[in-house]
């Protein structure tokens, strides 16, 4: 009567598991150039005020059928009021969010597509001057 009982001890655990590891979603498969900028994004997470002053900065990277990075990814461009310490840290940043994220898992077809391109990827942090309307000299003045 024992005997079977120290078996379900050991089983019942493994089966959870089991159960536990398909309930998790298979990553979503990156179908489109907006997927991947959207995917990159969202694993950039920008070093905190205290450490950094906010900065645009832009990485060049290209990537393979599977989604791995191809070659070195390279810096492009940062803001040019940036000072060294913030330059160093968003460049930290960027490359973690690459380690992070990659590899890209691409569809077939996305895979083949984009395989050996370059992509500029830019990472806005400033804040931006909200766009003025601009006057059109050529409409009438609107009167009431």
């Amino acid at each position: 009567m024992l005997r079977g009982k120290p078996f379900l001890w050991f089983a019942a655990p493994l089966m959870l598991l089991a159960c536990a590891a398909q309930a998790q979603p298979a990553p979503e498969k990156l179908d489109t150039l907006k997927d991947i900028l959207v995917r990159l994004h969202s694993c950039f997470k920008p070093p905190p005020l205290s450490q950094a002053n906010p900065i645009d900065i832009t990485v060049i990277v290209s990537f393979n059928r599977q989604g791995a990075i191809l070659g070195q990814p390279r810096i492009t461009y940062e803001t040019e009021q940036a000072s060294d310490n913030d330059r160093l840290q968003y460049r930290i940043a960027v490359m973690e969010a690459l380690q992070r994220c990659t590899p890209l898992p691409f569809t077939e077809a996305l895979g083949g597509a984009v395989a050996g391109r370059p992509f500029a990827i830019p990472f806005r942090t400033r804040k931006r001057q909200p766009k003025t309307e601009e006057r059109r000299a050529w409409l009438p003045p609107k009167i009431l």
